[in-house]
């Protein structure tokens, strides 16, 4: 039997962050480009998965999300979370900055 490429699943909810750690995460994210973009045809799983494997490698990521209006884009951005276990950093227009903690192999040391 062959072993699937999919990342192993993570719970359903965020780890709760403080608000110092929120702005160390937020500075760490300004310089980032997106690396995924959700488009007209929504979270597809694809673009889940693409999401779910730059959450394990980066656990920064930031990701453009191009919805018809507000109301769209918070309901994707919701469902994107909700899908992950990420934890929202920051929302500038139609880009979001997400954070999810690699427990194998942190790689940025949050302030506490």
């Amino acid at each position: 039997m062959i072993a699937s490429a999919l990342p192993a699943p993570h719970p359903p909810f965020a780890m709760p962050i403080s608000a110092a750690q929120k702005r160390f995460l937020r500075s760490s994210a300004h310089a980032l480009k997106p690396v995924v973009m959700v488009a007209e045809r929504g979270l597809a799983p694809t673009v889940l998965k693409e999401i779910e494997i730059a959450l394990d490698v980066h656990e920064l990521i930031k990701v453009r999300v191009t919805a018809e209006d507000r109301a769209a884009r918070k309901a994707l951005i919701a469902d994107m979370v909700a899908q992950t276990g990420a934890n929202v950093v920051q929302e500038i227009g139609h880009v979001v900055a997400l954070y999810r903690r690699n427990a194998d192999a942190p790689k940025l040391m949050l302030p506490t």
